[in-house]
């Protein structure tokens, strides 16, 4: 399932976003502020159980997540759109998958990996803001199955149809949340129009 997350505000801050004027503290406030913005529509079928709570006036029922969540951050831009996610979900848990790309060849290569021990149990949910040419989810993809998750979801900030088609052709079974499907790559495998290099955008350099 490919989502394209139709909302007002976040194509208002998306456009910040790409705006090459735009500051690393802004750029880093908007990723956030978007993450926010993405969550109801990622999370809206999110499992549920009932609990007992009481309020200051009387007992009633609550609810709690009645699912396993991890968060899977490639590193490094996939760290600018941590905090929002972690913000709307706080009961999840973080893993991180630390990947380069070869500026030859485009390939990604691995260089970190901490997740939790098992993760057969978890709803996954990979974090990178740029969907390019998918080499970076689907080796993400790849990564996590060897360890164990069988539910695995990518979150991007925008794509290209390239990369889309690839990571829907290697893992049709990973449910893909964008806020924007972009024209095309460009002969450097950069998103077009895209928002240039985020992890350089988030921290500077």
């Amino acid at each position: 399932m490919n989502k394209i997350i139709d909302n007002p505000l976040i194509k208002i801050k998306l456009s910040i976003v790409r705006d090459k004027e735009t500051c690393n503290a802004v750029f880093y406030q908007e990723l956030t502020d978007i993450a926010i913005l993405m969550s109801p529509y990622i999370f809206q079928d999110l499992k549920l159980q009932e609990v007992n709570i009481e309020t200051p006036v009387s007992k009633t029922k609550g609810y709690e997540p009645a699912e396993k969540i991890l968060f899977v951050v490639i590193l490094r831009a996939g760290l600018g759109f941590l905090e929002g996610f972690r913000k709307m979900v706080p009961f999840a848990k973080t893993g991180f998958l630390g990947m380069y790309r070869d500026e030859t060849t485009l390939e990604p290569h691995d260089y970190y990996n901490r997740l939790p021990a098992d993760l057969k149990d978890y709803n996954v949910y990979v974090l990178d803001p740029m969907l390019a040419t998918g080499g970076s989810a689907i080796d993400a993809v790849n990564s996590l199955k060897k360890a164990g998750a069988n539910k695995i979801s990518f979150i991007g900030l925008v794509g290209a149809p390239e990369g889309l088609a690839k990571l829907n052709k290697t893992h049709p079974e990973v449910n893909v949340y964008l806020a924007s499907l972009d024209e095309k790559l460009n002969e450097k495998g950069y998103i077009v129009p895209g928002l240039g290099d985020c992890g350089d955008r988030v921290f500077g350099f």
